[in-house]
């Protein structure tokens, strides 16, 4: 088992129901796609260090996992970046 940290930002402008939908709907993802999650944290609203995409704050989520391939990464990852909603994220392998 391989062990990630998935690191992702939410858009401030939408609903505090709907940034918990979103996170989720990622977890959902990463579970379904084989994946163990083991830590997932709501880190809150920060301020970014420099604008994304217009923005000036963000709803930060950190979710450790162990997955046995990277099949529910590359899908996280897909998703991620398809995805309106999430302004940023960051996939990093701990075993490396």
């Amino acid at each position: 088992m391989t062990n990630y940290e998935i690191m992702y930002i939410v858009r401030p402008d939408i609903e505090e129901t709907a940034i918990k939908k979103v996170h989720e709907n990622f977890v959902k993802i990463l579970t379904d796609n084989g994946a163990n999650v083991t830590e997932s944290k709501e880190l809150g609203q920060k301020q970014l260090a420099y604008p994304i995409k217009k923005h000036n704050t963000g709803y930060y989520f950190l979710i450790n996992l162990e997955a046995k391939d990277d099949k529910a990464i590359n899908e996280f990852d897909r998703l991620a970046l398809i995805s309106e909603d999430i302004i940023r994220h960051l996939i990093i392998n701990l075993d490396k």
